[in-house]
């Protein structure tokens, strides 16, 4: 019972959150069976001169070794990519992998200037920092010691890690990875003068979003529900 109940759980998570949820899960087992932190760290040298592309993804999907840091991870990344693809981006996939895509790049490119090995968690970052923008008003409790409003919670977080001992140039790249992408999509098209400038590519509409149904299509009346033939008729119907 309670395998199905994970299995129903693991099913009914939305396309994008379940894929790399799953995919940070496996590369990190990998990790501990077949292959090495080495291999997959973001190194621009490797990428570009040794053809090593695949660092520019891997580098996404490592959290460090099971431990309290990669399940705390875990949880955050699970929980606020599925609350905004449920919430601000229900029925926009393409529009949820496009920031996906534009959040990864824009990290990339300060990867390429700084020491940064693995950029997962500035990913989760950015992710926490847009639903919290996008929600401003829910009122938030961390580990029950501080009640704050969500705009606060990327800030709650990069503290928390501070005192954990960690740096806080991962959690500083991903509010602002997160603040640029709210700022041009929520912000500046709402502004005057301003138009919306990020705009998904049409082939990730096709890929990812179902069409819809065009409102002045107008079927021919036999493809009137009313107008089917009924399962009888059917059956009678010759080949």
């Amino acid at each position: 019972m309670a395998y199905q109940g994970l299995a129903q759980e693991y099913l009914g998570m939305p396309a994008v959150t379940r894929a790399y949820t799953t995919a940070c899960v496996l590369t990190t087992a990998a990790v501990l069976e077949f292959i090495t932190p080495f291999q997959l760290y973001f190194n621009p040298d490797l990428i570009f001169r040794k053809l090593q592309i695949w660092r520019l993804i891997t580098n996404f999907l490592f959290f460090g070794p099971l431990g309290f840091s990669f399940f705390f991870n875990m949880i955050f990344l699970y929980r606020y990519c599925r609350m905004l693809e449920e919430g601000s981006f229900r029925g926009r996939t393409a529009d949820f992998v496009f920031m996906f895509l534009f959040g990864g790049f824009l990290m990339t490119l300060f990867g390429l200037f700084a020491s940064l090995f693995f950029l997962g968690q500035a990913f989760t970052i950015m992710l926490v920092y847009v639903w919290s923008r996008r929600n401003p008003y829910i009122r938030m409790n961390f580990f029950g010691l501080l009640n704050f409003q969500a705009p606060f919670l990327p800030w709650v977080l990069m503290g928390f890690s501070l005192l954990l001992g960690n740096s806080i140039i991962i959690d500083l790249l991903g509010i602002a990875v997160g603040h640029i992408y709210y700022f041009l999509e929520d912000v500046f098209p709402n502004q005057p003068g301003g138009k919306k400038l990020l705009l998904t590519p049409s082939f990730l509409k096709m890929v990812f979003d179902t069409p819809e149904e065009d409102p002045n299509y107008n079927p021919l009346p036999e493809d009137h529900p009313e107008n089917q033939p009924g399962e009888q008729e059917q059956q009678q119907r010759p080949l």
